[in-house]
C-alpha cells in the first residue's frame, strides 16, 4: 500500500475525514469510502488516454470534490437582470467575506459557456453556515431554482445541448432525458426569442423509468413551455411517430437528437463516490450493446441533414469510440462525425482515439476479437474493438470525438460526439417486412409507396391513455419515406407505471370557450384548438395549451406512445367567477404564452405598484398609483393581467417586461404569483427578502401586511376562493373530478432520490444535475411560510448543496 493510501486511511480512522463533507465543495461527502481502485488506475494508465506526465494530476483531480456550478435560464427576458443581480450584489458581497481570516474566492464564470450564463464556485457547507451573507446567497439560489430561473447542473452536463446548434423550428428528441437538466437547456434554446410564444419546433423528452419521468416533468414544468412533451419508452425501441401534413400522414423525423446514454459513470467519481468501490471493466462490457442499440435507434429517427449528439459520463473507449465506430460502420457512409473543436472556445478537450484495448475484470487484456476465447463471446463482442481495416478506421475520423478530462478545467469526465446524417440509413432503403393482416395475406410494400391518408380526428379529438395496457409498437401503415425504424418489432411491449388521465383537446364549439373569448377579448388568431384538458367528463378544472406541432403529434400517435405530461397550464376554474362573466382565471404558469392574445383585462403597473402587490396580501385599489388605479377601477371584478413595461430612462429599474396574474376584487386587488416568483420579482426591484435562521432580518412588510403562500384569494364580495386543494400535483397528475386527487409521483420520486433508493438514472449514474426542491413554486411540504422568512429546511439546503 502506498504512502498516500496509508495516510488517507489514517485520517479516516482518526476522524479527520469526517469533516470532509463540510470542508469539501457542494456535493462533497462519503468520507468513509476510500478513493482507491487499482484496477481503474491500471486500466487507464495502459490505455494512455491521459497525456503523458499528467496521470497523477488526473487521479488527484478525481479524488477532489466536484465544484458546484449553476446555470442561468438563458431564454427568459430577465436573464440579464438575474445575472446583474448575481454579479453586482451577491458576488461582490462574497468577495468581502472572511472566514477564519481567509477571504473567500468569488464564483467565476465558465469561460466556454455563452454570455456568462454559467458559474462555478467551491464554497462548502461549513463555510455557508458561518456567514449570514453566504446564507443569503444560498437562499437566493434555492428560490430562483424553484422558479426556473437558475438550474443546478454539472458543468460538463451543459456541453451536449450547446453542440446541437438548436434553432426555434427544430423538432428535438431527448432519448434518455431524466432527470432533465439537459432537457431544460433544449427548451431554453427553442425559446431563444421570447416574443414568439409558440416556436415551430418542440422537444419530446423520453425516459424508460416511469418514476423518473415525473422528476423530468418537474424540471421541465419550471420553464412553462407549451412545446415540451414527456413520454415513457425504452429508448432502444422507441416507437416511430407520424404527423399529418396536407391531409396525409408521414413519418416524423427529428432535426436534432440528444443521445445521452446509460453508462458506467466513471467520469462522475468526483460526485458519485460510490463509483470508486463499484467500478470494474465489466460495467462497460455489459452496457456497450445497449448503448449501440440506442444510438442506432436514434439515427434511424434522425432527419437527413439532422444532427445527433452522443454523450456519456464515462471515459472508457468501449462505451465511447467503440460505439461511434460501430455506428459509422453500420451506416455505410450515411453518417459522418462533425468537427466541433471550435464550437466552444475556451473548453479544453482531448481528441478521440483510434486505438484501444479491452480488459476483463480479472485483469486479462485483449487487443483484438480474435484473441477472445469462445467461452467469452457472449460478453465480449467484435464491435468493442477498433476496426481491423486501418484505412476504414481512418475514414471514421474518430479524432473528431471529444473527451473532457477532470484535471484540465476542474470538471467531471465526459465524452461527446456529434453525428450528421447525410443519407437514409442503408437498412431503411429496403422494403419493410410485411405483417399478416386478419382479412387478407399481405404483400411487401415498396419504400416508394404513396403516403397514407390521415384519418379524420374524432369530434372531441381525445388522445386516449395507453399506460398500463398492451401498447402496439409499430402498428402503423408503412410510410412513403424512409421508415424511421425499419421493420417494426413484432412483440407487444407491456406498459408499466402510473396510468395517466387522458389528454382531451377542446373542440371549436366547446361551451367553455365562448365566455373565455369574450371576457378576455382574445385576438382572432388565438389557437383555441391547441387547448386541452385532462378529464373525460364533468366540469373542466384546468385548461392546458400545447403548440400546433405537438397537437399534431398527439392526435396522430395516441396508440403508439405513452404520454406522461405535456403543455402548460393557462386557465384554472374559479366557480365564483361565473357571476362576473368567466368561470376561468388566468394561471401564472401560462401568462407568457397567453399574453400576446389577450386584449382586455389589462392593468399597467409601475415598480412601486409591483412592490405593493407582492408584499401586501390584499391591498386596496387606492394603494396603486394613479394610472394603475384608474385602469383597475374601470374593470369589472375577476381575473386580470398586471403588466409592467420597462422605462429606458430609468436604468436602475428592471429593463425587461413583466406580466403577472392578478384578481380585481370589489375594493381591492392582488397578484396571483407563487412564493418563489414573488421573491424573484422583489429581488429584481431591489427589495430584500432574506431572513436569517433566527427569523430576524429584512423581510418586506409594507403596510403591516404579508401575503399568504400560494396566492390564496380571500373571499371578498364574491372574489375568488382560496386556491389550496384545487391545483393539480406536479408531474402532470390532474385531481380527479369530485375532489379525489391522484398520488403525486414527483413527491415520491424526490423522497426516494433523497434517501438514496434510486441508484442510477438515464445516464447510468446517481445524477445531481438538479436539486430536488419539492413542489415547484409552492411551499415546502405544504407548510405555509410568510414572505421574507427563511423558506427552506436544513434538509433542502443540503439538497442544493
Amino acid at each position: 500500500m502506498g504512502k498516500r493510501s496509508r495516510q488517507r486511511q489514517k485520517n479516516q480512522s482518526s476522524g479527520v475525514g469526517r469533516d470532509n463533507r463540510d470542508n469539501g465543495s457542494w456535493g462533497a461527502g462519503y468520507a468513509d469510502i476510500v478513493k482507491e481502485n487499482q484496477l481503474f488506475e491500471d486500466y487507464y494508465k495502459e490505455l494512455g488516454l491521459v497525456p503523458e506526465g499528467e496521470f497523477e494530476q488526473f487521479m488527484d483531480a478525481m479524488r477532489e470534490p466536484l465544484p458546484a456550478t449553476i446555470r442561468i435560464t438563458g431564454y427568459k427576458s430577465h436573464a440579464k437582470e438575474i445575472l446583474h443581480c448575481l454579479k453586482e450584489k451577491y458576488f461582490k458581497e462574497i468577495q468581502e467575506v472572511e472566514i477564519d481570516g481567509v477571504k473567500l474566492e468569488a464564483p467565476t464564470p465558465l469561460s466556454w459557456y455563452p454570455d456568462e450564463l454559467a458559474w462555478q464556485t467551491n464554497m462548502s457547507r461549513k463555510i455557508i453556515r458561518k456567514s449570514p451573507l453566504l446564507e443569503k446567497f444560498h437562499q437566493f439560489l434555492v428560490s430562483e431554482t424553484e422558479s426556473g430561473n437558475i438550474s443546478r447542473q454539472e458543468a460538463v452536463s451543459m456541453i451536449p445541448p450547446l453542440l446541437m446548434k438548436i434553432e426555434s423550428h427544430h423538432k428535438i428528441l431527448d432519448m434518455c432525458a431524466a432527470p432533465g437538466s439537459k432537457t431544460a437547456q433544449l427548451i431554453e434554446m427553442l425559446h431563444a426569442d421570447m416574443d414568439v410564444p409558440f416556436p415551430e419546433g418542440f422537444v419530446i423528452a423520453n425516459d424508460v423509468d416511469n418514476k423518473r419521468c415525473y422528476l423530468l416533468v418537474h424540471q421541465a414544468k419550471r420553464l412553462n413551455s407549451p412545446c415540451i412533451m414527456v413520454i415513457n419508452h425504452d429508448a432502444s425501441i422507441i416507437p416511430s411517430l407520424q404527423v399529418a401534413t396536407g391531409g396525409w400522414r408521414e413519418a416524423l423525423f427529428y432535426d436534432r437528437i440528444l443521445c445521452d446514454v446509460p453508462c458506467s459513470g466513471d467520469g462522475t467519481m468526483r460526485k458519485n463516490i460510490d463509483v470508486w468501490k463499484k467500478w470494474t471493466t465489466a460495467n462497460s462490457l455489459h452496457l456497450h450493446g445497449l448503448q449501440l442499440r440506442i444510438a442506432i435507434r436514434g439515427v434511424e429517427q434522425l432527419a437527413v441533414g439532422g444532427r445527433m449528439v452522443y454523450s456519456t459520463c464515462s471515459l472508457n473507449p468501449i462505451e465511447d469510440e467503440a460505439v461511434i465506430a460501430a455506428l459509422l460502420e453500420k451506416s455505410e457512409g450515411a453518417l459522418e462525425l462533425a468537427d466541433c473543436s471550435a464550437d466552444l472556445p475556451g473548453l479544453k478537450t482531448m481528441p478521440g482515439v483510434s486505438s484501444w484495448k479491452l480488459m476483463t475484470k480479472e485483469g486479462q487484456w485483449f487487443n483484438d476479437f480474435s484473441e477472445v476465447p469462445s467461452s467469452r463471446h457472449t460478453q465480449i463482442r467484435p464491435t468493442m474493438f477498433p476496426h481491423t481495416d486501418k484505412d476504414k478506421l481512418a475514414s471514421f475520423h474518430l479524432d473528431r470525438c471529444m473527451r473532457v478530462l477532470p484535471h484540465h478545467q476542474n470538471t467531471g469526465g465526459f465524452f461527446l460526439a456529434a453525428l450528421v446524417k447525410t443519407a437514409p440509413m442503408p437498412w431503411n432503403k429496403r422494403a419493410p417486412k410485411a405483417r399478416k393482416e386478419p382479412s387478407a395475406a399481405p404483400a411487401p410494400v415498396p419504400a416508394e409507396a404513396a403516403p397514407v391518408p390521415a384519418e379524420a380526428a374524432p369530434p372531441t379529438e381525445e388522445v386516449p391513455p395507453v399506460g398500463g395496457e398492451d401498447a402496439p409498437q409499430g402498428d402503423q401503415p408503412p410510410p412513403a419515406r424512409e421508415a424511421a425504424c425499419g421493420p417494426p418489432p413484432h412483440k407487444r411491449k407491456k406498459m408499466f407505471g402510473f396510468k395517466e388521465d387522458p389528454f382531451v383537446f377542446l373542440s371549436e364549439d366547446d361551451p367553455v370557450l365562448a365566455p373565455i373569448q369574450s371576457f378576455y377579448d382574445l385576438s382572432p388568431n388565438f389557437p383555441k384548438l391547441n387547448l386541452l384538458t385532462r378529464s373525460h367528463e364533468g366540469k373542466k378544472r384546468h385548461l392546458y395549451m400545447v403548440s400546433k406541432e405537438l397537437r399534431n403529434v398527439m392526435l396522430n400517435n395516441s396508440e403508439r406512445m405513452k404520454v406522461i405530461n405535456t403543455g402548460v397550464k393557462v386557465w384554472s376554474r374559479n366557480s365564483d367567477g361565473e357571476q362576473f362573466g368567466c368561470a376561468f382565471r388566468l394561471a401564472q404558469e401560462g401568462i407568457y404564452t397567453l399574453y400576446p392574445y389577450i386584449r382586455s383585462r389589462m392593468v399597467t403597473v409601475s415598480v412601486e405598484d409591483i412592490k405593493v402587490l407582492l408584499t401586501q396580501e390584499n391591498p386596496f385599489l387606492s394603494k396603486l398609483q394613479s394610472k394603475a388605479h384608474g385602469q383597475a377601477k374601470s374593470l369589472g371584478m375577476g381575473s386580470i393581467v398586471l403588466r409592467y413595461q420597462p422605462n429606458p430612462e430609468e436604468p436602475l429599474e428592471p429593463q425587461c417586461p413583466i406580466e403577472l396574474c392578478g384578481w380585481r376584487g370589489k375594493t381591492s386587488i392582488r397578484a396571483f404569483v407563487p412564493r418563489n416568483e414573488r421573491f424573484h420579482y422583489l429581488r429584481m426591484l431591489g427589495v430584500e427578502v432574506f431572513r436569517d435562521k433566527s427569523g430576524q432580518g429584512g423581510g418586506p412588510r409594507e403596510g403591516g401586511e404579508e401575503p399568504k403562500e400560494g396566492g390564496e384569494e380571500p373571499k371578498e364580495g364574491g372574489e375568488e376562493p382560496r386556491e389550496g386543494g384545487e391545483e393539480p400535483r406536479e408531474g402532470g397528475e390532474e385531481p380527479r373530478e369530485g375532489g379525489e386527487e391522484v398520488e403525486s409521483k414527483e413527491t415520491k420520486e424526490d423522497t426516494e432520490m433523497a434517501s438514496g433508493d434510486i441508484v442510477g438514472d438515464s445516464e447510468g449514474k446517481m445524477e445531481s444535475d438538479q436539486p430536488l426542491l419539492g413542489q415547484g413554486g409552492g411551499c415546502q411540504g405544504g407548510v405555509p411560510g410568510a414572505l421574507g422568512q427563511s423558506h427552506m429546511s436544513s434538509g433542502n439546503y443540503n439538497e442544493l448543496l
